[in-house]
């Protein structure tokens, strides 16, 4: 039969009338549905029966709740049997197998393609119950509408098309950088490849590309990204938007390219593929999949494949024409048990020789072998606070210093930590001595800075949005084996924030280093003062946005960082210098997320200072205090996740509102957020992002003076005076 056209889209070559062929999208007539499920000589009986079985058991779990995104599940299915039966090396009795293989779904929407295999090669909470939990209303399910990092045997919650790109990267870096760590000859400890599936959509992310890039670059051989080449999304055919060549834009940026014409049905040239990608020499390499959106159904190769429910009446129909009963549901004949039946005595083999590996690991190498243990089990070194200086000198310093000067000693001593930056190693101050970079020892950049695979230094390159993407792999490889720093301008977070959302979601322990996180860095103006970033980082659930005052709040920042195991976090710093506060300041207080600086008694006032303003807050205090004779205390809040944990008690001690004391923040950014600790803000009008001008006098553009600030102040309280109110209205003075 003539294949559907978008079975083979535009070859590597791109010649026009491929392109214009699969634009035009055939309905196989039913009495040739036969044939659309099995068009290849090559299947053997028994691997017919997998993909039929496979497919008919996806069209039913989406057809339960009359939703889903089957199509690509449908399409891919051939992929799915090569890689776990013949190629991956996994353990499902074992899920958390650390040498294992980890597949990463970038287009987390396919995920019912993840959850059928891991039924049915022996994942034991994925049962056929849990299957069909799919789209349904249990609280309980293993089968969410896209994958999430909690579930055995999956390796990072995606859903963002292209984050799982990235994703995939970091766990290949990670990979990359363990074995140059602890590998020797004969004892290859950590030996295991990454696999990334992609769709159309996530090779248009540009997140994604950005990844690719670096990639390529870093020369991850032990990376491979599967393209489900379909060509569609949700509007139509991928040729409305995009007509590149992607083949040739790999071969570009430094990959291997190996292109499956029948990915529906050859199982066969599949695994071929595969194993040789994992063999690859140099580069990591990118299988181009031809497949059908929603085979064999009436919807097939078309963008109502992707989500729509398929149809009761075509499902019988579909049933029929592969020989199963069309009233029967979810059937999985003993031949396809038997199919994967090996798949957890290969697993138990595997956990085996890993271990008698290490066995024999531990007694030629014991320190080498004790430390990869430690990071196994998640554990920094016992004493790594004591690496933290105890003081700080007292001259003008910027806490983008004070975080150097805090960090750099740790990540020095401490092997844990891979940290990087997008192209702003100078501005950012997180490159300690001796620190060398990761990078492909064959790399000889003109401006001589090597390094090598068992490097913890990254530069990412101009890259904010991959960065964080990256980093959240690092992080999902082995959880807290790697804890990674990220670093840019507070501002250039916003390209990244959808990676830092999705970090957050699955609790993984990235640090966030941001400087130049206020007006105050200058005349770079209003495209790079972010004013508003902070209320973003702030109402992000399972997320620490930190803001030190200075080298002792900064010492607290970290502390807080490192220890939250389970919570990502942002140290946002100020480029321009501070003036010291301890003994005033106190890292203790920082843990607590807010702390009293200045205590007053029967005091009018509580003034709330946050970051490179804090000092700001005890000079208005100050000014207060003498010359208006007013009673003034002063709270440092550095971040608000952290004072959320404490009891209401030491809340309601803190901040001292139940007793009518009006509490005024001091912050050049948007209010939104303080109106839940304070009644009253001094901070940046609404309909203005910054200005350009130095540091100086663009605080006094903004009435950021000490006299403008006290004026304001007792203004209001006369007003509170006068009216009596306190816990009206949150006013903007």
């Amino acid at each position: 039969m003539t294949p559907i056209a978008t079975r083979n889209p535009h070859r590597v070559n791109g010649h026009d009338e491929k392109v214009k062929a699969a634009a035009v999208v055939e309905q196989p007539p039913w009495d040739k549905v036969q044939e659309s499920l099995t068009n290849s000589a090559a299947l053997s009986p028994q691997q017919d029966l997998v993909l039929k079985t496979f497919r008919l058991l996806i069209v039913d779990l989406c057809e339960q709740f009359h939703g889903g995104h089957g199509g690509s599940a449908i399409g891919a299915a051939a992929i799915g049997v090569a890689l776990w039966k013949s190629v991956m090396r996994y353990a499902p009795h074992t899920p958390g197998f650390f040498d294992r293989d980890r597949f990463v779904l970038s287009n987390g929407h396919v995920c019912l393609f993840q959850y059928a295999f891991l039924h049915l090669t022996g994942y034991k909470a994925m049962t056929m119950e849990q299957l069909k939990s799919y789209h349904s209303s249990r609280v309980d399910t293993l089968c969410p509408g896209h994958p999430e990092i909690e579930i055995e045997g999956i390796e990072v919650t995606t859903g963002p098309l292209g984050q799982g790109v990235g994703n995939a990267v970091g766990m290949a870096i990670a990979a990359k950088h363990l074995a140059a760590t602890y590998n020797r000859t004969g004892f290859d400890m950590i030996r295991n490849h990454i696999w990334c599936m992609v769709g159309d959509a996530c090779l248009q992310e540009g997140v994604a590309l950005e990844a690719i890039s670096l990639a390529g670059h870093l020369k991850l051989n032990n990376l491979t990204i599967i393209y489900d080449n379909n060509q569609v999304t949700c509007d139509g055919s991928v040729d409305i938007s995009n007509t590149e060549d992607v083949n040739a834009k790999m071969r570009a940026t430094g990959w291997h390219v190996i292109e499956i014409e029948d990915g529906c049905f050859d199982i066969e040239g599949l695994v071929s593929a595969l194993n040789r990608a994992r063999m690859s020499a140099e580069k990591p390499v990118f299988v181009n999949v031809h497949t059908v959106i929603g085979l064999g159904t009436a919807m097939a190769g078309t963008s109502l494949a992707h989500g729509e429910p398929f149809g009761a009446k075509d499902i019988v129909k579909m049933k029929l024409a592969s020989g199963f009963d069309p009233y029967e549901y979810f059937v999985i004949p003993d031949d396809v048990r038997a199919f994967f039946a090996d798949t957890v005595p290969r697993g138990y083999i595997l956990v085996r020789e890993w271990d008698e590996l290490f066995q024999r690991y531990s007694r030629s190498f014991p320190d080498l072998a004790a430390e990869l243990n430690s990071r196994l089990q998640g554990d920094l070194p016992a004493n790594w606070e004591s690496y933290v200086p105890a003081n700080f000198p007292q001259q003008l310093t910027a806490t983008r210093i004070s975080s150097g000067l805090v960090f750099n000693p740790i990540a020095e001593k401490v092997n844990s930590f891979m940290v990087g930056s997008a192209d702003l190693s100078d501005d950012v101050e997180m490159l300690w001595n001796g620190a060398l970079d990761f990078q492909h020892s064959s790399l000889k950049p003109q401006c001589g800075i090597i390094g090598s695979y068992a490097g913890r230094y990254i530069r990412y390159g101009v890259r904010e949005h991959a960065m964080v993407a990256i980093a959240n792999g690092l992080a999902a490889y082995q959880p807290h084996m790697i804890i990674p720093v990220t670093s840019s301008f507070l501002v250039f977070y916003l390209y990244a924030a959808a990676a830092v959302r999705t970090g957050a979601l699955q609790h993984l322990q990235v640090i966030h280093v941001a400087t130049h996180d206020s007006i105050g860095m200058g005349e770079g103006g209003p495209t790079h003062q972010p004013i508003e970033v902070a209320a973003l980082f702030r109402a992000m659930p399972c997320f620490m946005y930190i803001r030190p005052g200075d080298s002792e709040e900064t010492a607290g920042a970290w502390i807080a960082a490192i220890r939250a195991k389970n919570t990502p976090s942002l140290i946002s710093s100020s480029r321009h210098v501070l003036p010291q506060l301890a003994p005033l300041t106190k890292r203790k207080g920082v843990l607590k997320g807010a702390y009293v600086l200045v205590e007053a008694e029967e005091a009018e006032v509580t003034i709330i200072g946050v970051g490179a303003e804090l000092h700001l807050a005890v000079e208005v205090a100050m000014k207060l205090r003498t010359a208006f004779e007013r009673k003034v205390r002063v709270v440092s809040f550095p971040c608000h996740r952290l004072f959320e944990k404490q009891s209401s008690e030491y809340k309601y001690d803190i901040l001292r509102r139940h007793l009518n004391i009006p509490a005024v923040v001091i912050e050049p950014y948007t209010a939104l957020g303080w109106e839940r600790y304070a009644d009253a803000a001094i901070c940046m009008s609404i309909n203005q992002f910054g200005r350009s001008l130095p540091c100086k006098e663009v605080y006094e553009f903004f009435g950021f003076e000490i006299g403008i600030i006290s004026d304001k102040i007792v203004k209001y309280l006369d007003e509170v005076k006068r009216t009596g109110l306190v816990h009206g209205d949150f006013t903007e003075l």
